[in-house]
């Protein structure tokens, strides 16, 4: 065996491993903490996303990113703070997520935009990162507590949560070695080479057939399955503009990882950054489709 086909056999047997490990803490977590510890846990690792993101943007200084980062923990916590049982700042504040990741792909198209290393691209880097974690992070305990407007109990939430965590990943690893496999046309090869169509089909199919597989577990009927199916097509597409966003902020970096916390999947960004596009959207299509 050559020395970069080992090299790459060496890579994937690491990322399985990380993956073996980090699945079992995350699905435990989220079945059995309550919603306020749950929601603490994810701020925390959210805010070593937007540590890792403040670099990205072009923010230098361990001073500058502390503040950065203070003020977004503040802002998580003053959302929590006065939203009450209701949660009516954090359902306002998730589904205004929604508006962002629809402006998102315009940005995309754009490949040269805010690339400049200037005061204006940074500053709207780091606002781009707070617009995708702060909802991110407002819908996911929406949806975990089980608050009115979403359709199911309260008890149901974390079976939910877990769902759209579980349909992510799997677009997520569906893709990874689909494109490994059969990959040939590049989906966006300025932004992320590595990503093809085949990848993209891949990722979705095994997530369809995950939730085909969900059906009775969510306590849904039969007939809900072509809604259902549309929620998880829809969430999984809008994934993968929140992971190619994160792509092309590394592109204008000059960075391959976020950072190299996590071994085989380079930084906590690097792995929550499709699910900062997909939580607001799964939790609006969910209302939306009555589900």
């Amino acid at each position: 065996m050559s020395a970069p086909a080992a090299g790459k056999d060496v890579g994937r047997r690491t990322r399985v491993i990380a993956a073996a490990v980090m699945l079992p803490v995350a699905v435990l977590a989220v079945l059995f903490l309550p919603s306020a510890a749950l929601a603490a846990a994810i701020g925390l690792l959210m805010m070593v996303g937007l540590w890792e993101w403040s670099l990205l943007a072009g923010l230098s200084g361990l001073v500058p990113r502390a503040a950065y980062l203070a003020a977004n923990a503040l802002a998580l916590a003053a959302l929590a703070w006065a939203s009450g049982p209701a949660l009516a700042p954090i359902k306002l504040v998730a589904l205004a997520g929604v508006l962002w990741w629809l402006l998102v792909p315009i940005w995309l198209l754009r490949f040269d935009f805010a690339s400049q290393d200037r005061p204006w691209t940074c500053a709207l880097k780091l606002f781009a990162g707070s617009a995708g974690v702060i909802p991110a992070w407002a819908a996911i305990y929406w949806l975990h507590h089980g608050a009115a407007g979403l359709g199911h109990a309260p008890h149901e939430g974390p079976m939910w949560t877990l769902f759209v965590l579980l349909i992510v990943w799997a677009a997520d690893t569906g893709a990874y070695f689909a494109g490994s496999r059969w990959g040939r046309r590049k989906l966006a090869p300025r932004i992320s080479p590595g990503k093809s169509w085949e990848g993209l089909f891949g990722g979705l199919a095994l997530s369809l057939l995950l939730a085909a597989a969900a059906v009775p577990v969510l306590g849904l009927d039969w007939w809900q399955l072509p809604q259902l199916l549309m929620l998880v097509m829809l969430t999984v597409l809008v994934s993968i503009a929140g992971d190619l966003f994160e792509s092309l902020m590394k592109r204008h970096a000059g960075a391959k990882d976020s950072s190299d916390l996590i071994p085989g999947h380079g930084g906590v960004l690097d792995r929550i950054d499709s699910l900062l596009a997909a939580l607001p959207v799964f939790v609006l299509g969910k209302i939306w489709l009555e589900l």
